[in-house]
């Protein structure tokens, strides 16, 4: 009788650990996917700034960051990572061949400006800008919640 309860408080400890463990790697893949879309925000920021400012070098290394880390971004969601604090919505996982074409998408739209910021072609560079805005848009919209208002503001 004994061994019998050791025995289930050992398999109940075992699931509880699993659990926990499991909720903690799920909280770990969220911080890591907000620090990088947090990342790509600025990174669109000064591109933003540097297209103003024809610093197409800046705009160059910064399209070229957002290229190499659209690598990342389908590692970053595995199914189910929601939280309270995430405003990833499940529509990712139900459409995930849909979702999982625009970060190739993006880097594509990354390259491109980069290629076209390394010439110095303001032209192209007005132009891929808003390529790379609309693809991010293109999958921001379907597959994000809206920010929430916060109390007070």
């Amino acid at each position: 009788m004994i061994q019998h309860k050791l025995l289930w408080l050992c398999l109940a400890s075992t699931l509880a650990l699993f659990v926990t463990s499991e909720l903690f790697a799920q909280a770990d893949v969220i911080e890591k996917r907000q620090k990088l879309m947090k990342d790509h925000s600025a990174d669109a920021k000064a591109i933003k700034k540097g297209v103003e400012e024809k610093d197409y070098a800046t705009v160059e290394t910064k399209a070229r960051d957002i290229m190499g880390a659209m690598d990342q971004v389908l590692d970053l969601f595995p199914k189910g990572s929601t939280s309270e604090k995430s405003r990833a919505l499940p529509a990712i996982w139900d459409k995930w061949d849909e979702f999982s074409k625009h970060p190739g998408k993006a880097k594509r739209a990354a390259q491109e400006l980069a290629e076209a910021a390394r010439a110095k072609d303001k032209g192209q560079v007005d132009v891929k800008v808003k390529t790379l805005g609309a693809a991010c848009k293109g999958c921001h919209d379907p597959f994000r919640a809206p920010e929430k208002k916060k109390n007070g503001g």
